[in-house]
């Protein structure tokens, strides 16, 4: 089995933000000086050359113009322009006659004439006579750059100049530039790191936030999650600070899901301890009056008993049908809807309720022209039926109930149950539609209520993608449900 490490845990990938920034920074201004150095070079190069091709030139023209000057008087054996005025050190020239002899040599530095080789001969037999500048390497005495050019005689004068000054020039300023490169390199280096640092610091917090976030023990039941990204590391004009609003984001939601899902299991603790309540109720009755007739010999007692658990059974039947409803509502996503004569059921509806509750004073506000909604006729029948019997029941005989429905100018229907009843205490209005509230804390069933109705109306109102609320004090108690059109 290969020892090598996975391809994946291997490479820069694995680095850290901090060195990769430094890494990339490092080797983008190493590309930098690069270029710099080889375009520095390339055009003084060339503006060296030209300076080069400039003086050649000149020398070409005091050659050709001292070709046929009389030897000197020593004898020497060079060409006879390379003594002309003005032709420098180093200066090479080369005399060629018609019939293809050659004398060639340079001036050294003590001004006496020096031969070159016979290959350095044969190289400049074969230069163009095209009055051109060209670079040869001509051997042992370097590399020159050389013009040809023929005289009227036929004879061909050759002109050259040593390129290893430019060379060495260019040589120096290479080295220049990359000891200034090195040291910059080296610098940027150092400065970048503590740059990138302090810059990546507020990063690191983030980080640290993050931690700590994920080391609270979540799994054991805590809902708070205090911990939160400096309000400095969560600026979003800057990228960290973006990172850091966007945990502190998370972090807010984690925060509200715990908290809605504490909120949500207490409910359930509290729905099923309150349900269990109401369940054993009736269930204590059934059994106690069961065992009442049983052991009676009475046929008055029997027929009593058999009467209260005959009640007890409906509450009981009734609890659990409106559980059962209120699991519909929760579960169902999308309820009927088709056109709903709002008007028409509200009539109907209070029609029921004076039936049911004579001895209260019913009215009706209803306009000419009926208010439609879209929905539920049997749920919205509910609703209404719902209002109007915790009006009947939680409120003494002789109480008005007004019930009225209308349409608003934004198009939504508007259906309002009012009482003069003693009203319904401050503390208790903002849990009045939660299931099992009771105004009666003592859980007395002379209301005969559950606690569901009024939870089962707010639940088919959001089904219906509307709204219900309640204002209450004493001598005034209003419901209003508004319902899209």
């Amino acid at each position: 089995m290969s020892s090598n490490p996975p391809t994946e845990h291997r490479g820069l990938a694995n680095w850290s933000l901090r060195a990769r920034l430094l890494v990339v920074v490092v080797a983008l201004m190493t590309v930098a000086c690069l270029v710099i150095g080889v375009v520095t070079e390339l055009a003084l190069r060339k503006y060296l050359l030209g300076q080069l091709d400039d003086r050649l030139t000149s020398a070409v023209d005091r050659s050709v113009a001292g070709a046929d000057l009389p030897p000197p008087p020593d004898g020497d054996r060079g060409p006879r322009f390379l003594f002309a005025p003005g032709q420098g050190e180093n200066t090479l020239g080369a005399d060629i006659d018609i019939d293809g002899n050659i004398k060639a040599g340079v001036i050294n530095s003590k001004g006496d004439f020096e031969d070159v080789s016979a290959s350095a001969q044969q190289t400049l037999k074969d230069l163009p006579t095209d009055r051109k500048p060209h670079t040869r390497d001509l051997g042992e005495v370097g590399e020159y750059r050389l013009i040809a050019a023929e005289t009227a005689g036929g004879r061909t004068i050759i002109t050259g100049l040593p390129m290893q000054p430019m060379q060495d020039t260019l040589a120096q300023l290479g080295l220049i530039m990359a000891g200034v490169s090195v040291m910059g390199l080296a610098v940027l280096g150092v400065a970048g790191a503590w740059i990138i640092r302090i810059t990546l610091w507020p990063l690191r917090r983030v980080v640290v936030a993050a931690r700590r976030v994920s080391e609270l023990p979540l799994h054991e039941g805590e809902v708070a999650v205090p911990i939160r990204v400096p309000e400095a590391d969560a600026n979003p004009r800057t990228e960290v600070g973006q990172v850091g609003a966007a945990l502190n984001r998370m972090i807010d939601h984690v925060d509200n899901a715990l908290r809605a899902r504490q909120a949500s299991e207490t409910r359930v603790r509290q729905f099923v301890a309150d349900a269990s309540h109401e369940l054993r109720t009736p269930l204590a009755a059934i059994r106690g009056y069961a065992e009442l007739a049983r052991h009676s010999q009475e046929p008055t007692d029997i027929v009593h008993s058999l009467n209260r658990v005959e009640m007890a059974s409906a509450r009981m039947t009734t609890l659990v049908e409106e559980l059962l409803l209120l699991a519909r509502l929760d579960a169902a996503k999308n309820p009927v809807r088709e056109p709903v004569d709002l008007t028409r059921l509200v009539v109907d509806a209070a029609s029921d309720a004076r039936v049911a509750g004579p001895d209260h004073r019913w009215q009706l506000d209803v306009g000419s022209d009926p208010v439609v909604v879209q929905g539920d006729s049997t749920q919205l029948h509910q609703v209404v039926a719902n209002l109007l019997s915790n009006a009947r029941t939680h409120t003494p005989p002789s109480t008005t109930v007004i019930v009225g429905v209308r349409q608003t100018h934004n198009r939504s229907a508007v259906l309002t149950v009012a009482d003069d009843g003693p009203g319904i205490p401050a503390n208790l209005q903002s849990e009045i539609f939660e299931r099992f509230a009771r105004g009666d804390t003592s859980r007395s069933r002379s209301a005969g209520g559950s606690g569901l109705g009024l939870a089962i109306v707010a639940a088919i109102v959001a089904a219906h993608h509307g709204d219900v609320t309640v204002n209450s004090e004493p001598g005034r108690t209003i419901f209003t449900v508004t319902l899209p059109v």
